[in-house]
Protein backbone atom coordinates (compact mmCIF):
# COMPACT_ATOMS: atom_id res chain seq x y z
CA UNK A 1 0.00 0.00 0.00
CA UNK A 2 1.56 3.18 -0.99
CA UNK A 3 2.56 5.93 1.69
CA UNK A 4 -0.66 8.46 0.37
CA UNK A 5 -3.38 5.60 0.76
CA UNK A 6 -2.04 4.43 4.51
CA UNK A 7 -2.45 8.16 5.15
CA UNK A 8 -6.24 8.33 3.65
CA UNK A 9 -6.89 5.25 5.07
CA UNK A 10 -5.96 6.71 8.90
CA UNK A 11 -8.48 7.07 11.63
CA UNK A 12 -6.76 7.26 15.13
CA UNK A 13 -3.46 7.52 17.13
CA UNK A 14 -2.83 3.80 16.82
CA UNK A 15 -3.33 4.14 12.82
CA UNK A 16 -0.60 7.02 12.98
CA UNK A 17 1.91 5.15 14.53
CA UNK A 18 1.53 1.93 12.82
CA UNK A 19 2.15 3.93 9.57
CA UNK A 20 5.28 5.89 11.42
CA UNK A 21 6.31 2.51 12.38
CA UNK A 22 5.79 3.43 16.46
CA UNK A 23 4.24 1.86 19.07
CA UNK A 24 1.12 3.22 20.10
CA UNK A 25 1.79 3.78 23.70
CA UNK A 26 5.36 5.24 22.68
CA UNK A 27 3.80 8.04 20.68
CA UNK A 28 1.08 8.91 23.11
CA UNK A 29 3.16 9.21 25.57
CA UNK A 30 5.14 11.37 23.32
CA UNK A 31 2.78 13.84 22.48
CA UNK A 32 0.50 14.07 25.64
CA UNK A 33 2.64 12.93 28.56
CA UNK A 34 6.06 13.64 28.16
CA UNK A 35 6.63 17.49 29.16
CA UNK A 36 7.75 19.91 26.82
CA UNK A 37 11.31 20.56 28.21
CA UNK A 38 12.24 16.81 27.47
CA UNK A 39 11.06 17.19 24.21
CA UNK A 40 13.46 19.99 22.84
CA UNK A 41 16.93 21.62 23.34
CA UNK A 42 16.34 25.49 22.52
CA UNK A 43 19.45 27.49 21.72
CA UNK A 44 20.73 30.57 20.18
CA UNK A 45 22.77 30.56 17.10
CA UNK A 46 24.17 33.78 15.10
CA UNK A 47 22.75 34.96 11.37
CA UNK A 48 25.37 36.08 8.89
CA UNK A 49 23.16 39.09 8.53
CA UNK A 50 23.03 39.87 12.59
CA UNK A 51 21.35 38.84 15.16
CA UNK A 52 19.94 35.37 16.10
CA UNK A 53 17.91 32.48 15.20
CA UNK A 54 16.45 30.27 17.61
CA UNK A 55 16.62 26.97 17.24
CA UNK A 56 14.55 23.96 18.92
CA UNK A 57 16.49 20.61 18.88
CA UNK A 58 14.36 17.57 19.42
CA UNK A 59 15.31 15.09 21.60
CA UNK A 60 16.19 11.45 20.64
CA UNK A 61 13.24 9.91 20.70
CA UNK A 62 10.57 13.06 19.04
CA UNK A 63 13.52 13.41 16.51
CA UNK A 64 12.91 9.45 15.58
CA UNK A 65 9.07 10.76 15.09
CA UNK A 66 9.45 13.22 13.01
CA UNK A 67 12.47 11.87 10.84
CA UNK A 68 9.58 8.93 9.81
CA UNK A 69 7.08 11.73 9.08
CA UNK A 70 8.98 13.60 7.29
CA UNK A 71 10.33 10.69 5.44
CA UNK A 72 6.53 9.72 4.74
CA UNK A 73 5.78 13.13 3.39
CA UNK A 74 8.75 13.04 0.99
CA UNK A 75 7.03 9.67 -0.41
CA UNK A 76 3.94 11.18 -0.57
CA UNK A 77 4.89 14.06 -2.65
CA UNK A 78 6.72 12.09 -4.81
CA UNK A 79 3.95 9.68 -5.28
CA UNK A 80 1.68 13.31 -5.78
CA UNK A 81 4.10 14.45 -8.61
CA UNK A 82 4.35 10.43 -10.08
CA UNK A 83 0.72 10.13 -10.31
CA UNK A 84 0.40 13.91 -11.92
CA UNK A 85 2.89 12.93 -14.48
CA UNK A 86 0.33 10.70 -15.58
CA UNK A 87 -2.83 12.49 -15.42
CA UNK A 88 -3.54 15.84 -16.76
CA UNK A 89 -6.48 16.17 -14.16
CA UNK A 90 -4.21 15.94 -11.72
CA UNK A 91 -2.62 18.65 -9.63
CA UNK A 92 1.22 17.86 -8.84
CA UNK A 93 3.62 20.23 -6.23
CA UNK A 94 5.80 21.87 -8.33
CA UNK A 95 9.25 22.24 -8.79
CA UNK A 96 9.54 26.04 -7.77
CA UNK A 97 11.22 25.36 -4.16
CA UNK A 98 14.81 23.65 -4.43
CA UNK A 99 15.32 23.39 -0.50
CA UNK A 100 15.18 19.91 1.54
CA UNK A 101 13.94 18.29 -1.66
CA UNK A 102 15.05 15.23 -2.98
CA UNK A 103 17.48 15.51 -5.79
CA UNK A 104 17.12 19.65 -5.69
CA UNK A 105 19.50 22.10 -3.66
CA UNK A 106 21.04 25.29 -3.94
CA UNK A 107 22.80 24.59 -7.16
CA UNK A 108 19.60 23.70 -8.82
CA UNK A 109 18.49 26.31 -7.12
CA UNK A 110 20.68 28.99 -8.48
CA UNK A 111 21.13 27.26 -12.14
CA UNK A 112 17.74 29.04 -12.54
CA UNK A 113 18.90 32.44 -12.48
CA UNK A 114 22.30 32.20 -14.32
CA UNK A 115 23.52 34.71 -16.91
CA UNK A 116 20.34 37.55 -16.42
CA UNK A 117 20.63 40.69 -16.81
CA UNK A 118 18.92 41.57 -13.23
CA UNK A 119 18.64 39.15 -9.84
CA UNK A 120 16.44 40.34 -7.32
CA UNK A 121 16.42 38.36 -3.67
CA UNK A 122 13.30 38.47 -1.06
CA UNK A 123 13.90 37.08 2.44
CA UNK A 124 10.82 36.23 4.07
CA UNK A 125 10.19 37.14 7.85
CA UNK A 126 10.03 34.15 10.53
CA UNK A 127 9.48 31.57 7.93
CA UNK A 128 8.82 28.69 9.80
CA UNK A 129 7.10 30.67 12.77
CA UNK A 130 4.78 32.02 10.38
CA UNK A 131 3.56 28.64 9.71
CA UNK A 132 1.55 28.14 12.89
CA UNK A 133 -0.15 24.67 14.08
CA UNK A 134 -3.68 26.06 12.26
CA UNK A 135 -1.93 26.25 9.36
CA UNK A 136 -0.43 22.61 9.39
CA UNK A 137 -3.47 21.13 10.62
CA UNK A 138 -6.07 23.24 7.91
CA UNK A 139 -3.21 22.15 5.29
CA UNK A 140 -3.66 18.23 5.81
CA UNK A 141 -7.13 18.23 6.44
CA UNK A 142 -8.48 21.03 3.13
CA UNK A 143 -5.84 20.42 0.24
CA UNK A 144 -6.83 18.32 -2.13
CA UNK A 145 -4.45 15.88 -2.48
CA UNK A 146 -4.25 15.03 1.09
CA UNK A 147 -7.81 15.57 2.82
CA UNK A 148 -6.55 13.65 5.47
CA UNK A 149 -9.16 12.56 8.71
CA UNK A 150 -9.47 16.02 10.91
CA UNK A 151 -8.27 13.72 13.73
CA UNK A 152 -5.20 12.44 11.73
CA UNK A 153 -4.69 15.82 11.11
CA UNK A 154 -4.38 17.36 14.78
CA UNK A 155 -1.92 14.21 15.52
CA UNK A 156 0.68 14.76 12.74
CA UNK A 157 0.28 18.70 13.69
CA UNK A 158 0.86 18.12 17.00
CA UNK A 159 4.04 15.91 15.77
CA UNK A 160 5.48 18.74 13.80
CA UNK A 161 4.29 21.57 16.09
CA UNK A 162 6.12 23.29 19.17
CA UNK A 163 4.61 26.49 20.77
CA UNK A 164 2.28 26.51 18.40
CA UNK A 165 4.19 26.94 15.24
CA UNK A 166 7.13 25.12 13.35
CA UNK A 167 10.07 24.85 15.33
CA UNK A 168 13.70 25.21 13.01
CA UNK A 169 15.90 22.60 13.72
CA UNK A 170 12.98 19.31 13.36
CA UNK A 171 13.35 17.53 10.41
CA UNK A 172 9.96 17.42 9.40
CA UNK A 173 9.75 21.26 9.33
CA UNK A 174 11.52 21.53 6.15
CA UNK A 175 8.67 19.32 4.02
CA UNK A 176 5.91 20.71 5.70
CA UNK A 177 7.04 24.33 4.91
CA UNK A 178 7.47 23.08 1.47
CA UNK A 179 3.57 21.65 1.00
CA UNK A 180 2.63 25.11 3.11
CA UNK A 181 4.72 27.14 0.62
CA UNK A 182 3.63 25.56 -2.51
CA UNK A 183 0.51 28.21 -1.77
CA UNK A 184 3.18 31.16 -1.92
CA UNK A 185 4.65 29.25 -5.01
CA UNK A 186 1.83 28.49 -7.46
CA UNK A 187 0.86 32.31 -7.04
CA UNK A 188 4.53 34.00 -7.53
CA UNK A 189 5.15 31.30 -10.53
CA UNK A 190 2.18 32.85 -12.49
CA UNK A 191 3.60 36.69 -11.54
CA UNK A 192 6.89 35.83 -13.04
CA UNK A 193 5.14 34.16 -16.22
CA UNK A 194 3.10 37.30 -16.25
CA UNK A 195 6.05 39.32 -16.26
CA UNK A 196 8.66 37.86 -18.30
CA UNK A 197 10.80 36.60 -15.44
CA UNK A 198 12.20 33.24 -13.80
CA UNK A 199 11.28 32.82 -10.47
CA UNK A 200 12.40 29.88 -7.32
CA UNK A 201 12.15 29.36 -3.35
CA UNK A 202 14.91 27.68 -1.65
CA UNK A 203 13.40 27.62 2.31
CA UNK A 204 12.74 31.51 2.57
CA UNK A 205 14.76 32.96 0.32
CA UNK A 206 12.55 34.48 -2.96
CA UNK A 207 14.51 34.96 -6.29
CA UNK A 208 13.57 36.62 -10.03
CA UNK A 209 15.66 37.14 -12.75
CA UNK A 210 14.85 38.85 -16.24
CA UNK A 211 16.72 39.72 -19.26
CA UNK A 212 13.99 42.20 -19.84
CA UNK A 213 15.41 45.81 -20.35
CA UNK A 214 13.49 46.97 -17.23
CA UNK A 215 12.78 45.09 -14.52
CA UNK A 216 8.97 44.96 -13.72
CA UNK A 217 7.53 47.01 -11.20
CA UNK A 218 4.54 44.86 -10.15
CA UNK A 219 7.73 42.81 -8.55
CA UNK A 220 9.74 45.64 -7.75
CA UNK A 221 11.04 48.99 -7.81
CA UNK A 222 13.41 51.13 -7.24
CA UNK A 223 13.95 53.63 -4.03
CA UNK A 224 12.70 57.47 -4.47
CA UNK A 225 15.64 57.81 -2.10
CA UNK A 226 18.21 55.50 -3.64
CA UNK A 227 18.22 54.25 -7.54
CA UNK A 228 20.37 51.27 -6.54
CA UNK A 229 17.99 50.54 -3.36
CA UNK A 230 14.88 48.75 -5.05
CA UNK A 231 11.83 47.57 -2.79
CA UNK A 232 8.95 45.11 -3.14
CA UNK A 233 6.06 45.94 -5.46
CA UNK A 234 3.03 46.42 -4.29
CA UNK A 235 1.47 42.60 -6.59
CA UNK A 236 4.27 40.61 -4.94
CA UNK A 237 3.85 41.92 -1.76
CA UNK A 238 -0.17 41.26 -1.74
CA UNK A 239 0.45 37.83 -3.19
CA UNK A 240 3.17 37.26 -0.10
CA UNK A 241 0.48 38.35 2.34
CA UNK A 242 -2.38 37.00 0.63
CA UNK A 243 -0.54 33.53 1.50
CA UNK A 244 -0.08 34.11 5.18
CA UNK A 245 3.97 35.16 5.01
CA UNK A 246 5.72 38.40 5.34
CA UNK A 247 8.56 39.90 3.31
CA UNK A 248 11.83 41.03 4.91
CA UNK A 249 11.78 44.79 4.10
CA UNK A 250 15.54 45.19 5.23
CA UNK A 251 16.69 41.89 3.09
CA UNK A 252 16.03 42.45 -0.58
CA UNK A 253 18.68 43.21 -2.85
CA UNK A 254 18.79 43.71 -6.62
CA UNK A 255 22.03 42.79 -8.60
CA UNK A 256 22.92 43.95 -11.88
CA UNK A 257 24.79 42.02 -14.65
CA UNK A 258 28.32 44.43 -14.35
CA UNK A 259 28.02 43.31 -10.69
CA UNK A 260 28.66 39.63 -9.06
CA UNK A 261 25.28 38.38 -8.97
CA UNK A 262 24.62 35.54 -6.48
CA UNK A 263 21.92 33.32 -5.60
CA UNK A 264 21.87 30.96 -2.49
CA UNK A 265 25.73 31.70 -1.88
CA UNK A 266 26.73 31.10 -5.80
CA UNK A 267 27.59 33.26 -8.14
CA UNK A 268 25.58 33.25 -11.50
CA UNK A 269 26.87 35.49 -13.73
CA UNK A 270 28.13 33.14 -16.47
CA UNK A 271 27.95 30.04 -14.81
CA UNK A 272 27.26 28.53 -11.43
CA UNK A 273 30.03 28.90 -8.99
CA UNK A 274 31.85 29.61 -5.58
CA UNK A 275 32.89 32.47 -4.61
CA UNK A 276 36.68 33.20 -4.91
CA UNK A 277 37.16 34.20 -1.70
CA UNK A 278 34.90 31.42 0.11
CA UNK A 279 37.04 29.29 -2.59
CA UNK A 280 41.02 30.83 -1.97
CA UNK A 281 40.33 30.81 2.08
CA UNK A 282 39.11 27.22 1.63
CA UNK A 283 42.49 26.28 -0.34
CA UNK A 284 44.82 28.44 2.57
CA UNK A 285 43.04 26.39 6.02
CA UNK A 286 43.74 22.97 3.85
CA UNK A 287 47.58 23.77 3.27
CA UNK A 288 47.67 25.04 6.70
CA UNK A 289 46.42 21.60 8.22
CA UNK A 290 48.76 19.69 6.02
CA UNK A 291 51.99 21.55 6.85
CA UNK A 292 50.84 22.29 10.70
CA UNK A 293 47.79 19.64 11.77
CA UNK A 294 45.48 22.38 12.01
CA UNK A 295 43.81 25.26 10.41
CA UNK A 296 41.68 28.59 11.98
CA UNK A 297 37.47 28.68 10.80
CA UNK A 298 36.08 31.88 11.35
CA UNK A 299 33.23 31.23 14.28
CA UNK A 300 30.38 33.61 15.93
CA UNK A 301 31.09 33.85 20.19
CA UNK A 302 28.75 35.41 22.22
CA UNK A 303 30.67 37.97 24.72
CA UNK A 304 29.79 39.22 28.11
CA UNK A 305 27.61 41.60 26.76
CA UNK A 306 25.40 38.71 24.90
CA UNK A 307 26.45 39.99 21.32
CA UNK A 308 28.18 37.76 18.86
CA UNK A 309 31.78 38.72 17.76
CA UNK A 310 33.69 36.76 15.03
CA UNK A 311 36.30 35.08 15.80
CA UNK A 312 38.96 32.68 14.30
CA UNK A 313 38.57 29.04 16.46
CA UNK A 314 40.31 26.10 15.51
CA UNK A 315 38.32 23.59 12.69
CA UNK A 316 37.59 20.66 12.77
CA UNK A 317 38.75 17.55 9.91
CA UNK A 318 34.46 17.43 9.15
CA UNK A 319 34.31 21.53 9.43
CA UNK A 320 36.51 21.38 6.39
CA UNK A 321 35.29 18.09 4.57
CA UNK A 322 31.94 19.90 4.07
CA UNK A 323 33.76 23.03 2.56
CA UNK A 324 35.67 20.78 0.11
CA UNK A 325 33.29 18.57 -0.67
CA UNK A 326 30.63 21.82 -1.49
CA UNK A 327 32.93 23.19 -3.90
CA UNK A 328 33.97 19.77 -5.04
CA UNK A 329 30.35 19.22 -6.16
CA UNK A 330 29.90 22.57 -7.84
CA UNK A 331 33.23 22.03 -9.64
CA UNK A 332 32.19 18.74 -10.58
CA UNK A 333 28.52 19.91 -11.93
CA UNK A 334 30.55 22.25 -14.01
CA UNK A 335 32.30 20.05 -15.44
CA UNK A 336 29.64 17.21 -16.33
CA UNK A 337 28.22 19.94 -18.36
CA UNK A 338 31.41 20.80 -20.37
CA UNK A 339 32.65 17.21 -20.73
CA UNK A 340 30.67 14.96 -22.70
CA UNK A 341 33.08 11.66 -21.16
CA UNK A 342 31.01 9.48 -19.28
CA UNK A 343 33.73 9.22 -16.72
CA UNK A 344 35.27 12.63 -15.61
CA UNK A 345 39.21 12.83 -15.05
CA UNK A 346 40.56 14.47 -12.28
CA UNK A 347 40.80 17.92 -12.70
CA UNK A 348 43.38 20.37 -11.15
CA UNK A 349 40.36 21.32 -9.07
CA UNK A 350 39.90 18.71 -7.49
CA UNK A 351 43.88 17.67 -6.26
CA UNK A 352 43.21 19.89 -3.15
CA UNK A 353 40.02 17.76 -2.35
CA UNK A 354 41.84 14.48 -3.11
CA UNK A 355 44.55 15.45 -1.02
CA UNK A 356 42.26 16.45 2.06
CA UNK A 357 40.90 12.96 1.71
CA UNK A 358 44.07 11.16 1.50
CA UNK A 359 44.79 13.38 4.75
CA UNK A 360 41.70 12.66 6.65
CA UNK A 361 41.18 8.70 5.66
CA UNK A 362 44.60 7.55 6.04
CA UNK A 363 47.77 10.10 7.33
CA UNK A 364 45.08 11.69 10.44
CA UNK A 365 43.47 7.99 10.82
CA UNK A 366 42.55 7.56 14.51
CA UNK A 367 42.55 3.66 14.29
CA UNK A 368 43.88 1.32 11.94
CA UNK A 369 42.64 0.90 8.38
CA UNK A 370 41.84 -2.29 6.74
CA UNK A 371 41.52 -1.87 3.09
CA UNK A 372 40.58 -5.31 1.02
CA UNK A 373 39.34 -5.40 -3.04
CA UNK A 374 35.72 -5.66 -2.00
CA UNK A 375 32.91 -6.12 0.51
CA UNK A 376 32.83 -9.03 0.84
CA UNK A 377 36.35 -9.79 2.10
CA UNK A 378 35.18 -7.43 5.13
CA UNK A 379 31.87 -9.47 6.01
CA UNK A 380 34.60 -12.55 6.36
CA UNK A 381 37.02 -10.73 8.37
CA UNK A 382 35.05 -9.13 10.76
CA UNK A 383 32.81 -12.11 11.59
CA UNK A 384 36.15 -14.13 11.70
CA UNK A 385 36.97 -11.51 14.37
CA UNK A 386 33.74 -12.25 16.13
CA UNK A 387 33.93 -15.66 16.49
CA UNK A 388 37.84 -15.41 17.63
CA UNK A 389 37.62 -11.81 19.36
CA UNK A 390 39.56 -13.51 22.58
CA UNK A 391 42.75 -13.90 20.85
CA UNK A 392 42.99 -10.58 19.24
CA UNK A 393 42.40 -7.45 21.68
CA UNK A 394 43.85 -4.95 19.62
CA UNK A 395 41.67 -5.96 16.44
CA UNK A 396 38.28 -6.32 18.43
CA UNK A 397 36.45 -5.38 22.19
CA UNK A 398 33.88 -7.17 23.36
CA UNK A 399 33.24 -4.67 26.32
CA UNK A 400 30.68 -2.51 24.68
CA UNK A 401 28.07 -4.71 22.91
CA UNK A 402 27.19 -8.47 21.76
CA UNK A 403 28.24 -8.05 17.98
CA UNK A 404 31.90 -6.28 19.22
CA UNK A 405 33.53 -2.77 18.49
CA UNK A 406 35.85 -3.17 15.94
CA UNK A 407 39.08 -1.52 16.78
CA UNK A 408 40.17 -1.04 13.18
CA UNK A 409 38.37 1.07 10.63
CA UNK A 410 37.26 -0.53 7.31
CA UNK A 411 37.49 1.49 3.81
CA UNK A 412 34.08 2.10 2.73
CA UNK A 413 33.64 1.42 -1.37
CA UNK A 414 30.16 2.26 -0.72
CA UNK A 415 30.84 5.94 -0.08
CA UNK A 416 31.55 6.20 -4.46
CA UNK A 417 32.69 9.52 -4.58
CA UNK A 418 34.95 9.52 -1.89
CA UNK A 419 36.49 6.21 -3.23
CA UNK A 420 36.18 7.23 -6.94
CA UNK A 421 38.46 10.51 -5.79
CA UNK A 422 40.89 8.47 -4.15
CA UNK A 423 41.08 6.06 -7.04
CA UNK A 424 39.71 2.98 -5.26
CA UNK A 425 36.45 2.07 -6.13
CA UNK A 426 36.68 -1.62 -5.05
CA UNK A 427 38.91 -4.79 -6.77
CA UNK A 428 42.90 -5.20 -6.93
CA UNK A 429 43.61 -3.55 -9.59
CA UNK A 430 43.56 -0.03 -8.59
CA UNK A 431 46.21 -0.76 -6.19
CA UNK A 432 48.43 -0.71 -9.04
CA UNK A 433 47.98 3.17 -9.14
CA UNK A 434 46.49 3.72 -5.58
CA UNK A 435 50.03 2.58 -4.26
CA UNK A 436 52.15 5.24 -5.94
CA UNK A 437 49.63 7.96 -5.73
CA UNK A 438 49.83 7.20 -2.02
CA UNK A 439 53.36 8.10 -1.86
CA UNK A 440 53.23 11.01 -4.05
CA UNK A 441 50.20 12.37 -1.93
CA UNK A 442 51.90 11.79 1.89
CA UNK A 443 55.35 13.63 0.61
CA UNK A 444 52.86 16.86 0.64
CA UNK A 445 52.28 16.85 4.30
CA UNK A 446 54.56 17.67 7.44
CA UNK A 447 51.87 17.94 10.63
CA UNK A 448 52.04 15.68 12.36
CA UNK A 449 50.23 12.33 12.13
CA UNK A 450 50.59 8.47 10.48
CA UNK A 451 49.80 7.37 13.97
CA UNK A 452 48.07 4.74 12.72
CA UNK A 453 48.87 1.94 9.79
CA UNK A 454 47.09 1.74 6.64
CA UNK A 455 46.76 -2.04 5.22
CA UNK A 456 46.17 -3.06 2.15
CA UNK A 457 44.90 -6.87 1.72
CA UNK A 458 45.00 -9.08 -1.39
CA UNK A 459 44.33 -12.33 -2.24
CA UNK A 460 47.66 -14.16 -3.15
CA UNK A 461 47.09 -14.61 -6.60
CA UNK A 462 48.35 -13.89 -10.37
CA UNK A 463 46.58 -9.89 -9.45
CA UNK A 464 47.76 -10.09 -6.01
CA UNK A 465 51.43 -10.23 -7.53
CA UNK A 466 51.00 -7.91 -10.04
CA UNK A 467 50.54 -5.70 -6.72
CA UNK A 468 53.34 -7.31 -5.66
CA UNK A 469 55.40 -6.41 -8.16
CA UNK A 470 54.42 -2.36 -7.84
CA UNK A 471 55.18 -2.52 -4.12
CA UNK A 472 59.14 -4.38 -5.08
CA UNK A 473 59.85 -1.32 -7.70
CA UNK A 474 58.72 0.86 -5.18
CA UNK A 475 60.80 -0.22 -1.98
CA UNK A 476 63.46 -1.21 -4.43
CA UNK A 477 64.17 2.71 -5.48
CA UNK A 478 64.20 3.79 -1.91
CA UNK A 479 66.23 1.33 -0.49
CA UNK A 480 68.55 0.35 -3.34
CA UNK A 481 68.09 -3.21 -1.98
CA UNK A 482 68.67 -6.16 -4.07
CA UNK A 483 66.56 -8.77 -2.00
CA UNK A 484 63.59 -9.86 -3.96
CA UNK A 485 60.55 -9.40 -2.24
CA UNK A 486 57.90 -12.57 -2.81
CA UNK A 487 54.93 -13.58 -1.62
CA UNK A 488 55.54 -15.60 1.15
CA UNK A 489 55.95 -12.63 3.48
CA UNK A 490 53.63 -12.26 6.17
CA UNK A 491 53.71 -8.55 5.35
CA UNK A 492 55.57 -5.74 3.86
CA UNK A 493 56.04 -2.13 5.32
CA UNK A 494 55.51 -0.03 1.46
CA UNK A 495 55.61 3.28 2.29
CA UNK A 496 55.66 5.66 5.72
CA UNK A 497 52.56 3.93 6.86
CA UNK A 498 51.14 1.74 4.68
CA UNK A 499 51.68 -1.81 4.29
CA UNK A 500 50.62 -4.86 2.10
CA UNK A 501 48.98 -8.15 3.42
CA UNK A 502 48.56 -11.22 0.83
CA UNK A 503 46.33 -14.05 2.20
CA UNK A 504 48.21 -16.85 3.48
CA UNK A 505 49.15 -19.62 1.62
CA UNK A 506 47.83 -23.27 1.61
CA UNK A 507 50.26 -25.78 2.37
CA UNK A 508 51.48 -26.95 -1.44
CA UNK A 509 49.70 -24.35 -2.93
CA UNK A 510 51.26 -21.71 -5.31
CA UNK A 511 48.65 -19.17 -4.84
CA UNK A 512 45.54 -18.62 -2.66
CA UNK A 513 42.46 -16.68 -2.27
CA UNK A 514 40.94 -15.07 0.88
CA UNK A 515 37.61 -18.07 0.37
CA UNK A 516 40.65 -20.80 0.82
CA UNK A 517 40.23 -19.66 4.56
CA UNK A 518 37.23 -21.37 5.14
CA UNK A 519 36.81 -24.96 5.58
CA UNK A 520 35.21 -27.34 3.16
CA UNK A 521 31.93 -28.02 4.22
CA UNK A 522 31.35 -24.12 4.55
CA UNK A 523 32.21 -23.55 0.60
CA UNK A 524 30.19 -26.64 -0.06
CA UNK A 525 26.96 -25.14 1.73
CA UNK A 526 24.33 -24.99 -0.94
CA UNK A 527 21.60 -22.23 -1.09
CA UNK A 528 18.31 -23.15 -2.80
CA UNK A 529 20.22 -25.64 -4.26
CA UNK A 530 22.66 -23.83 -6.38
CA UNK A 531 26.74 -23.90 -5.26
CA UNK A 532 29.10 -21.37 -4.64
CA UNK A 533 31.24 -20.44 -7.29
CA UNK A 534 33.70 -17.88 -6.06
CA UNK A 535 34.68 -17.03 -10.11
CA UNK A 536 30.86 -16.11 -10.57
CA UNK A 537 30.30 -12.50 -10.06
CA UNK A 538 26.71 -13.17 -10.43
CA UNK A 539 24.16 -16.12 -10.35
CA UNK A 540 23.63 -18.39 -12.24
CA UNK A 541 21.29 -21.61 -12.80
CA UNK A 542 23.72 -23.95 -10.64
CA UNK A 543 25.50 -21.79 -8.40
CA UNK A 544 25.48 -18.35 -6.65
CA UNK A 545 27.94 -15.49 -6.27
CA UNK A 546 30.13 -14.53 -3.24
CA UNK A 547 27.65 -11.49 -2.29
CA UNK A 548 25.33 -14.36 -1.73
CA UNK A 549 28.05 -16.20 -0.07
CA UNK A 550 29.28 -13.12 2.26
CA UNK A 551 25.17 -12.84 3.04
CA UNK A 552 23.74 -16.04 3.38
CA UNK A 553 26.69 -17.89 4.72
CA UNK A 554 29.24 -16.64 6.41
CA UNK A 555 26.96 -13.36 8.67
CA UNK A 556 23.75 -15.93 8.75
CA UNK A 557 25.45 -19.04 9.35
CA UNK A 558 28.84 -17.39 11.40
CA UNK A 559 27.87 -19.21 14.68
CA UNK A 560 28.36 -22.73 13.10
CA UNK A 561 31.43 -21.52 10.67
CA UNK A 562 34.82 -22.75 11.54
CA UNK A 563 37.23 -19.89 11.17
CA UNK A 564 40.29 -21.17 12.55
CA UNK A 565 41.41 -21.15 8.51
CA UNK A 566 41.57 -17.18 9.29
CA UNK A 567 44.13 -17.16 12.03
CA UNK A 568 47.39 -17.06 10.12
CA UNK A 569 45.52 -13.64 8.35
CA UNK A 570 44.41 -12.23 11.38
CA UNK A 571 47.79 -12.64 13.40
CA UNK A 572 49.39 -10.86 10.13
CA UNK A 573 46.84 -7.88 10.87
CA UNK A 574 47.71 -7.78 14.39
CA UNK A 575 51.89 -7.89 13.96
CA UNK A 576 51.09 -4.68 11.11
CA UNK A 577 48.99 -3.14 13.79
CA UNK A 578 52.15 -3.56 16.47
CA UNK A 579 55.01 -2.99 14.74
CA UNK A 580 53.93 0.05 13.33
CA UNK A 581 53.26 0.93 17.13
CA UNK A 582 56.33 -0.13 18.07
CA UNK A 583 58.15 1.89 15.35
CA UNK A 584 56.10 5.36 16.63
CA UNK A 585 57.29 4.66 19.91
CA UNK A 586 60.76 4.85 19.10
Amino acid sequence: MSALKKLHNAKNIADVASVLGFQAKKLTYILYVQPDSLKYKEFDIPKKSGGVRRIAAPQDGLKLLQRRLADLLQDCLDEINENAAGDSQAKPFGQISHGFKRGLSIRTNAKKHRNRRYVFNVDLTDFFGSINFGRVRGFFMKDERFRLNPKVATILAQIACFKQSLPQGSPCSPVISNLIGNILDTHLVRLAARTGCIYTRYADDLTFSTNKRCFPRSIAIQSDDDNHIWIPGSELLRLVNHSGFAINQKKTRMQYRCSRQEVTGLVVNKKVNIRREYRHNTRAMAHRLFTKGSFLLPTSEKDENGDYLLEMKPGSLNQLHGRLGFIDGIDRYNMEILSTAKELQIKSKETIYRRFLFYKEFYAASKPVLICEGWTDYVYIENALRKLASNYPSLISLDSNEMGTFLIKRFKYSRSHTAEILGIKGGVGDFKKFIPLYKSEFERFSAPGMKEPVILLVDNDKAGNDVLGVVSNMVKKGSRAKTKIDNKEPYIHVHRNLYLILTPLQEGQAESQIEDLFDASTLEVKIDGKSFNRSDEKATETTYSKAVFARKVVEEMASLINFEGFVHLLDRIAKVIESHHAQRRQ
